[in-house]
């Protein structure tokens, strides 16, 4: 059970006409405490007949919103909601793996085929995949720019308004971040859509986009606790901020800021590494020392708030899509001692041919397109029947303490410091080592000890691929390592200046005015 028992699921929508919608949706909830919110949610609901029967309910006037601390709490509920794995269109999977040389589409062939355009870099400004993941990340960032512009404006606790604000700046910025990996330009949308001037907004280069995503991640640390009680965990911490800070820092290649950065989050001195790599991703262990941001989810809520990534990866025999199935240079990519023991972060991550699977089971080749599926993200039968399957109870690292080991290693290592980028890489290798069941042989996982860069680079990054396998990470790591890098790993058809990023959707450019 989880220790967290009270999820709300407002859809706290951009604001046209000075309205603002609040409708319960499908799309996943944070987790928040019961008591706080309970008096709320009897205002929101009354009773079920006149919640079914009366007109608008759900729908405030922006003079009758954001008067009272429950109703600020709503709205960053709204924003929480925005970004889980409960709907459908949130696919940054497709874009951080299948786009990579890590995935394919897997699937059925005729299901779902616009991944198979991302994949071959073929999509267009049509693309059903591209433009729902825009609309998803948007209305995400709608919902933030509300409560960034309407909470200070509510007469509560100060601490509480400003850390509201602060999480609504979090939300924003990794919103923001994935947008100008994905797309390049974007437009930066940082007020409530009231007017024609903040509705057609245009395309901001991606120097400024990175300024905003650092100055929003820079005022969230400022307010942002280090820490909650167990009611609120989910929320957005200082860790987390500093972490997205040295991550923004990493991808503009500003290795002395991004070092700084990561320093802090180790200085919090709250994260660490769980002894086993594969408790990462099991429901026992969500919320663990190693989570430095988790999107959280919850199974058989109505509406539904769990995790659809369960049912998309899942195979055939439990009721799943096998999608974003794991390719055999990913499989190759793990170490293998001379007498053939494995590192084993293979099987925490990856599910092939005979070995055991989530329901006690082992796994049929014959699952899968490319004989191999990805394990993480996904729960055995016993926690969530095949009937249930799409509504996983599991929730989304989307930062690890391990992923910050490795970017402090990258950053060290391109400042010349070989020592320290060897001492943070080598703690992963370590843990990885530590996960072998038995006695791992001497040739397995050991430790690095090269401190030519390019070579220590190379570990570097093969390292990344391997511990954040199937996290969504790979794509957005091979561009931002540079042409040599992504082209070498996705083939002689991807041309790194024309396809890096994805076309804007076509909606997007017919309705935005301001986009020439």
């Amino acid at each position: 059970m989880k220790r967290i028992l009270n999820k709300i699921s407002p859809r706290v929508l951009g604001v046209r006409n000075q309205m603002m919608n609040v409708n319960v949706s499908k799309t996943g909830k944070i987790k928040l405490q019961t008591g706080l919110l309970l008096g709320f949610i009897s205002i929101l609901f009354g009773g079920c007949n006149s919640f079914l029967t009366e007109n608008l309910k759900g729908s405030f006037s922006t003079e009758t919103f954001y008067q009272n601390d429950k109703q600020a709490l709503q709205a960053i509920a709204g924003v929480y909601n925005a970004i889980s794995f409960s709907s459908a269109d949130n696919v940054i999977w497709v874009f951080g793996d299948v786009a990579s040389d890590d995935a394919v589409k897997g699937g059925n062939p005729g299901d779902q085929s616009e991944i198979t355009y991302i994949d071959l870099f073929t999509a267009n400004s049509t693309n059903g995949m591209t433009n729902n993941y825009w609309k998803f990340t948007y209305e995400a960032i709608a919902r933030a720019n509300n409560v960034i512009a309407n909470v200070p404006g509510v007469t509560m606790d100060e601490a509480i308004k400003n850390r509201i604000v602060g999480e609504a700046k979090f939300i924003r910025a990794y919103s923001y971040f994935n947008l100008v990996n994905i797309f390049g330009k974007v437009p930066l949308k940082l007020f409530p859509q009231l007017t024609q001037a903040t509705i057609n907004v245009p395309l901001s280069e991606v120097s400024e986009i990175y300024l905003q995503i650092e100055k929003d991640l820079t005022e969230a640390a400022a307010v942002l606790p280090v820490s909650y009680t167990s009611a609120d965990i989910g929320r957005a911490t200082k860790g987390a901020a500093f972490a997205m800070l040295g991550k923004a820092s990493l991808y503009e290649q500003k290795w002395a800021a991004a070092s700084g950065y990561f320093q802090q989050v180790e200085d919090l001195g709250i994260y660490s590494l769980l002894p086993d790599y594969a408790n990462n991703f099991k429901l026992a262990h969500e919320n663990s020392t190693e989570s430095i941001f988790e999107i959280q989810q919850k199974t058989g809520q109505n509406p539904m708030t769990g995790n659809a990534m369960n049912q998309w990866f899942a195979p055939p025999t439990e009721g799943g899509y096998y999608f974003n199935a794991p390719t055999q240079k990913l499989v190759d990519a793990f170490e293998r001692s001379a007498t053939g023991e494995v590192d084993p972060r293979l099987d925490s991550s990856i599910g092939r041919d005979g070995q055991p699977w989530l329901n006690g089971d082992l796994f049929s080749a014959g699952w899968s397109p490319t004989g191999y599926l990805t394990k993480k993200h996904q729960q055995p039968l016993s926690e969530v029947s095949s009937s249930l399957k799409g509504d996983g109870d599991l929730n989304y690292i989307y930062l690890r303490y391990a992923d910050v080991l490795l970017m402090k290693a990258e950053a060290y290592n391109e400042t010349g410091n070989a020592q320290l980028a060897k001492t943070n890489l080598n703690k992963v290798r370590q843990r990885a080592r530590l996960s072998f069941k038995g006695t791992p042989p001497a040739d397995l996982l050991a430790d690095v000890t090269t401190s030519d860069q390019n070579l220590l680079r190379t570990a570097i990054q093969n390292e990344r691929r391997v511990e954040l396998a199937q996290e969504f990470h790979r794509y957005f790591d091979l561009t931002r390592w540079g042409k040599s890098v992504a082209e070498a790993a996705l083939g002689p058809d991807y041309n790194y200046e024309t396809k890096r990023y994805f076309p804007i959707p076509q909606a997007e450019i017919d309705t935005n005015q301001a986009i020439k």
